[in-house]
């Protein structure tokens, strides 16, 4: 983790570095922009032991939300007197202001010199999911160092981009950095169930007082690697958009009864049939236009032949590729809305049939489709009067934020993450198939953008839930 965690440290200060240097005047790929001052290209011993060091005793922080109502609050307090103790240039900066907002989540302000810029703000999330030790290769908040790993909840989601921002802010201000442009930093606590007392009141607190921001970059994507059979190279996928979300409860209610002499469908085998029809029936491909086509348009040189001709004629070959992307189950959630049965709740007792069964199904919303579009879907699937639909929450797709030559916060993305990561060429918008934080922004601004400077392998997406 040692490698990684420097790089998504330098990816951090670079771009703390090269948004003061946009030129007003010129293109974002004008030459000025690409001779902006970069981070000092080496960290003394020290403070590469020191921010290894921060990232673990971070981890070992077991901030963990369970429910919007059941939160490690000691843990949320513990950890804002910890980046007290790790960052003290950072709070002690005449020009930076911090707050705290909901109790446990913390905006800084870091005010720039020069007030004609639009302020950009930098996310991550404080609060972790649950984490027992079963599948664990190491007690989940050990932080412990193993063959070149931190191993723990939040390493990847998302105390090692909370820390690298900050980590990033600490070393430039005492290498003596004073920004043009203004930015806030804002580190939710209740990310992982909603959001809703951190990011939402940050964001009603920056609204009431008038902000409008140029853009944000939160966590989402990553640079991929294997993910694409045939494509030898690694990308790296900046997220222009994330997928919309329902969570709904089926619910059968039966007459009960007892075993011994049972009625020909009971509420469970009747839930089990609704369930396994949403299971086998999926949601339509939804491929062929946005991000993921661009992408791929992109990609298409990389490719050898005949792929490259392939991806080149999409015009063409649409329904091929389509049909190519359902194989993979990483590729399939990118082309359509996704269905997953998470919850199945029925009986009481071996010998009762049960007067209710309960199932909690989680979709996530391909950006073409609606809530509602996608809640008529499912019930034409079901096609029974007998299965109760409740709604326990569920919001739409996001916007997709510019990519275009003229967009400043992508543009700077691209040029920062080629320039720490030199082996990149090929920088490309996508979709965040999660949800993050940044859903609670859009009121702020029309740019929000999703990436982790981290390598990710088929292999290691687990990790994202488990390590």
């Amino acid at each position: 983790m040692a490698r990684p965690y420097v790089c998504l440290l330098a990816l951090a200060a670079v771009l703390l570095l090269g948004i003061a240097t946009v030129s007003r005047s010129k293109g974002l790929r004008g030459k000025e922009h690409r001779r902006g001052p970069r981070i000092p290209s080496q960290f003394s011993q020290e403070e590469r032991v020191a921010m290894k060091e921060a990232l673990k005793g971070a981890i070992q922080i077991p901030t963990v939300s369970f429910s919007p109502e059941e939160l490690n609050t000691t843990a949320l307090a513990e950890f804002g007197e910890y980046i007290h103790k790790v960052f003290p240039t950072v709070f002690k900066t005449s020009f930076i202001r911090h707050e705290a907002v909901g109790e446990y989540s913390h905006l800084f302000t870091v005010q720039g010199s020069d007030p004609s810029l639009q302020p950009y703000m930098l996310l991550a999330h404080i609060d972790v999911v649950p984490a027992p030790d079963e599948g664990w290769d190491v007690p989940p908040f050990s932080g412990l160092e193993s063959d070149g790993f931190i191993y723990g909840r939040g390493t990847l989601d998302n105390k090692n981009s909370l820390m690298a921002i900050l980590q990033a802010l600490e070393l430039l201000l005492i290498r003596n950095y004073i920004p043009r442009r203004s930015f806030f930093i804002a580190l939710g606590h209740d990310e992982e169930v909603s959001g809703v007392n951190g990011a939402q009141k940050i964001s009603a607190l920056l609204q009431a007082r008038g902000i409008q921001l140029a853009f944000i970059v939160d966590e989402g994507s990553f640079i991929l690697d294997g993910f694409i059979p045939n494509l030898q190279k690694p990308f790296a996928m900046v997220s222009v958009s994330e997928k919309g979300a329902i969570n709904l409860m089926l619910q059968v209610n039966m007459t009960p009864g007892h075993s011994s002499a049972p009625p020909k469908e009971t509420s469970i085998g009747i839930l089990a049939a609704a369930v396994s029809r949403l299971e086998q029936t999926p949601m339509p491909n939804m491929f062929g236009g946005g991000p993921l086509k661009m992408a791929l348009q992109q990609l298409a040189n990389e490719f050898p032949f005949p792929a490259n001709i392939v991806l080149s004629n999409l015009w063409l070959f649409q329904p091929l590729v389509s049909r190519l992307m359902e194989r993979n189950y990483i590729t399939n959630a990118l082309v359509r809305t996704t269905t997953a049965l998470t919850m199945f709740n029925a009986g009481v007792k071996v010998n009762v049939i049960p007067p209710v069964a309960q199932a909690t199904i989680n979709f996530r919303i391909h950006p073409a489709q609606t809530v509602q579009e996608v809640l008529k879907l499912a019930k034409d699937i079901v096609a029974d009067d007998r299965i109760q639909f409740h709604v326990l929450n569920a919001f739409d797709p996001l916007p997709v934020s510019p990519s275009d030559d003229q967009a400043l916060g992508y543009q700077l993305l691209r040029q920062t993450i080629q320039s720490v990561f030199p082996e990149v060429n090929i920088v490309a918008p996508g979709t965040c198939i999660g949800n993050t934080d940044s859903r609670h922004y859009t009121n702020l601004t029309t740019g929000i953008y999703r990436f982790n400077p981290i390598y990710l392998q088929p292999q290691s997406f687990s990790r994202l839930t488990i390590d």
